[in-house]
């Protein structure tokens, strides 16, 4: 008498395993994601005060006393061009606006805020705006509207700075 053992998987137990990599993925999903989004509000962050010390250096070369545009501040190479054009085209993640210039010297300001470019649902590029004047204290929340001028900027609250 012959008999063959064949040997393998059955299909339950190719069932099984797939449900628990199923079950791995439904856990590691949600923290990729929101590992991904505190990379880009690290990282709004950080151009934030990129922008404060480009137009600072703005003010005391080419803007003779006047604080400058995301565009001029790119012309005179403090930015880079991807920082530069973050109005339209987001960076990490966030659109970044710099508007409320007036004045010069002493009396001169500028505000600079970033929003998520995304603000729900599973591609959500951050859970917090920020915003910077010419105080230099970085300020965030919860609220993903960009604020309307720079009194509302410094309405939001200090930063760890």
């Amino acid at each position: 008498m012959n008999t063959k053992r064949q040997k393998g998987f059955s299909l339950i137990e190719l069932l099984i395993v797939v449900a628990i990599i199923g079950i791995i993925a439904a856990i590691a999903i949600p923290n990729l994601l929101a590992s991904r989004r505190a990379a880009n509000e690290g990282s709004a962050q950080s151009s934030i005060r990129t922008l404060f010390s480009a137009n600072a250096t703005y003010q005391s070369t080419a803007g003779a006393g006047s604080f400058g545009t995301l565009a001029e501040m790119m012309g005179q190479n403090l930015i880079d061009s991807v920082l530069g054009q973050a109005d339209v085209t987001a960076k990490s993640g966030y659109l970044f606006t710099v508007d409320g210039i007036g004045g010069t010297g002493a009396t001169a300001t500028f505000f600079a805020h970033c929003v998520p470019a995304t603000t729900s649902g599973v591609s959500q590029t951050g859970t917090r705006r920020f915003g910077i004047t010419q105080t230099g204290v970085l300020r965030g929340d919860t609220t993903l509207s960009a604020p309307a001028d720079g009194a509302a900027v410094e309405a939001l609250p200090a930063l760890g700075n």
